[in-house]
């Protein structure tokens, strides 16, 4: 049988006929397998990126006192806060085709991949915008074809699922431009400081050009190699139609002016306060040191910048000359609403981050302030008489306790509480004490803020267990309040890198304390500042209203005090056991607590203690500590809770016993100098 042959032509067309069919077939096949691939990786959640972001901490006036970062300084800004001049040279020096592709050039990859072949290795990259995103949130920056591939699909999935818009938003808060500025934000603020969105056009483009190097270009490093990729930049920009040939010219022209170093550097104000709040965030608020780092918060303090920097100013005044181990603390909180507004504690934060505010020590003779804020609750009143002299005190079945006067001075009769506070009588408060009794000073203490462990012993009345300038304060701001304490606030709001407010302290204040007690606490405590008073030297220095008391021991030396704005703790001392010395070290205290009280309330004039209903003010002669008339030649102006003042009349001083005796009736309503401009005899 014969064969028949077909004809070449004929077995070519049916070869080229099945070579179509399986072409269509590896394009249908080819289709449907990258759909599904696109498909499953649409479906696909992007792996959880961890973007490092820069936390801020703000003065009270919005002041940074301090960004934390660990050498990733970044904070993220939507894409309408960047300059659209940064974010066009961007795209025309990195990704010239980033809105037409869809993750990759394919004509830079072809050339990459012939590069790559041509030299047998992988040195020649065609990243794009997209894929250098997926790249820095995702993966490594290892040369691998595992790691390419990684790449390549979490590019396919950052373009399924995000816009162009954001995409480059991304990346620009992302990208590293040098000197632990990462994205535009932090980089703007490094080398110009400004905000992104005002960066100007030469700025922009002189910005976009460090990430391809960001040592090699920058300009802290090189100012002539940044300026020449800086023309590159703008070249492109005009290549690409951003800008004009004439508005290259002028950009590249104009004169940059960049941030010194000092600008650049870490702000000094506020260590220890800056260390007390982190300390607030991760103990009080549950925020752990990563999230606190790292997770772009924005914390508002309290603290006031100006009266910080006062504080800080007047210490290293009075330190300069001081024995260089000797140490000091300083605390100002608002009374009315307990907001801290300056806070040092130490000298040197360089040298020492102990933070003395929060340290305990013996507070000697302050305690006695809570003391008889107790005893006037318990009925004393400013008249209220015991005899300063040696007294042996028996406690505790058959416990002795002598306690002595500084320098061994008493007046051996009989003093009133005014007196027994302008002095600080140790006498007549261990007799106070015994009156009323341990326990109660303990329980008056807790009520205004008190922490510490308190023994109830007699001595606790001379401030024996140690306590900090911290609680001291609470407690004095407290007396402030007319008995109302409002616990002190070091951070008014925290707030997340999305706008979530995390935190937002809001203050309480308690009732603790009967505010008549408080307010006549308050006027007492003013005469330590009189001419017999313990704090006399350094009354020419205020201006003020001011109420405190001073505490030493032989190791410790503190004023405290208040004015209706204001309250003050300074306290001075060694850290290590080491005795103060009477003469150099311990009344350094007061003049740093005047000086700063003075600095920081500069602006304010001076005011009077709110006075409560159920006051009664009436003039009293201080020798006999009875009602004064118009012969009593040293009357003065005394205020007592209604119905305990003195009922008669002092009759010392008469001319004529046989006639009856004027009174001088008290003012309805004491003017600013009837009740302080008289006080210290000016």
């Amino acid at each position: 049988m014969e064969v028949v042959r077909e004809a070449p032509l004929i077995r070519w067309l049916r070869w080229l006929k099945r070579l179509f069919k399986f072409a269509i077939f590896s394009v249908l096949l080819g289709s449907f397998l990258i759909l599904l691939v696109v498909l499953y990786l649409r479906s696909q959640p992007l792996p959880e990126a961890n973007i490092n972001q820069t936390t801020t901490i703000y003065a009270a006036d919005g002041q940074v006192l301090d960004v934390l970062h660990r050498g990733e300084n970044r904070i993220v800004v939507p894409l309408k806060d960047i300059s659209p001049y940064l974010a066009q040279a961007t795209v025309a020096i990195e990704d010239r085709h980033f809105w037409e592709h869809y993750g990759f050039d394919l004509k830079r990859i072809a050339m990459a991949v012939y590069v790559n072949l041509k030299n047998m290795d992988m040195s020649q990259g065609a990243s794009t915008i997209t894929s250098q995103l997926a790249r820095n949130l995702y993966l490594t920056l290892d040369k691998t074809w595992e790691r390419k591939i990684k790449e390549a699909l979490l590019t396919v999935q950052l373009e399924l699922n995000y816009s162009k818009e954001e995409i480059l938003e991304m990346y620009l808060n992302e990208i590293y431009y040098g000197h632990a500025a990462y994205g535009a934000q932090a980089a703007a603020q490094t080398y110009f400081g400004k905000d992104a969105k005002d960066l100007t056009l030469a700025e922009s483009a002189m910005l976009a050009g460090i990430p391809k190097g960001p040592t090699y270009y920058s300009p802290f490093q090189d100012l002539e190699r940044a300026k020449n990729r800086q023309k590159l930049v703008l070249q492109a920009m005009v290549r690409e139609g951003y800008i004009s040939p004439e508005q290259m010219e002028e950009a590249y022209a104009e004169q940059l002016v960049f941030t010194t170093k000092e600008q650049r550097s870490q702000p000094d104000v506020a260590p220890y306060f800056r260390d007390y709040v982190a300390k607030l965030v991760k103990e009080k608020y549950g925020i752990d040191e990563e999230k606190f780092i790292h997770g772009g918060l924005k914390i508002y303090t309290t603290l006031d910048y100006e009266m910080q920097k006062k504080a800080e100013q007047v210490i290293a005044k009075h330190m300069a000359k001081a024995d260089p181990e000797l140490q000091v603390a300083l605390l100002a909180v608002e009374p009315a609403t307990g907001q801290i507004k300056a806070f040092v504690g130490g000298r040197d934060y360089a040298k020492s981050q102990y933070n003395r505010v929060l340290a305990k020590r013996q507070p000697g003779s302050s305690f006695k302030a809570l003391l008889y804020l107790a005893a006037l609750d318990q009925g004393f009143t400013p008249l209220t008489l015991m005899k300063s002299e040696p007294t042996v005190f028996t406690y505790d079945n058959g416990k002795q306790y002598a306690p002595r006067n500084f320098g061994n001075k008493y007046a051996h009769d009989y003093i009133t509480l005014q007196q027994a506070i302008a002095t600080s009588d140790n006498i007549y408060a261990v007799k106070t004490i015994e009156q009323l009794s341990p326990q109660v000073l303990v329980e008056q203490a807790k009520k205004m803020g008190i922490t510490s462990e308190l023994e109830a012993v007699p001595s606790l009345a001379l401030g024996s267990s140690p306590v900090s300038p911290y609680e001291m304060t609470t407690a004095y701001a407290t007396i402030a309040n007319l008995g109302e304490r409002a616990n002190p606030i070091a951070i008014a709001k925290i707030v997340d890198s999305e706008g979530n407010v995390l935190v937002e302290e809001k203050q309480e204040r308690v009732p603790v304390a009967d505010p008549v007690s408080s307010f006549l606490l308050t006027q007492m405590m003013q005469s330590v500042f009189e001419p017999t008073g313990t704090a006399h030297r350094v009354a020419h220095l205020l201006n003020r209203p001011v109420a405190g008391k001073t505490g030493s021991t032989d190791y410790d030396s503190w004023l405290i005090g208040f004015t209706p704005e204001l309250v003050a703790t300074v306290w001075v001392g060694y850290d290590e056991g080491r005795k103060i010395d009477p003469v150099r070290d311990a009344p350094l205290a007061a003049p740093i607590w005047a000086e700063f009280l003075e600095s920081a309330l500069s602006d304010r004039p001076p005011t009077l203690f709110e006075m409560p209903p159920g006051v009664i003010s009436v003039y009293v002669d201080p020798a006999t500590n009875q009602l004064a008339t118009e012969h009593c030649p040293n009357p003065r102006l005394l205020f007592f809770a209604q119905g305990t003042e003195p009922k008669e009349y002092c009759t010392e001083h008469l001319p004529d016993p046989d006639v009856p005796p004027e009174p001088i009736e008290p003012p309805k309503n004491p003017s600013f100098w009837q009740r302080f401009g008289g006080w210290w005899g000016r």
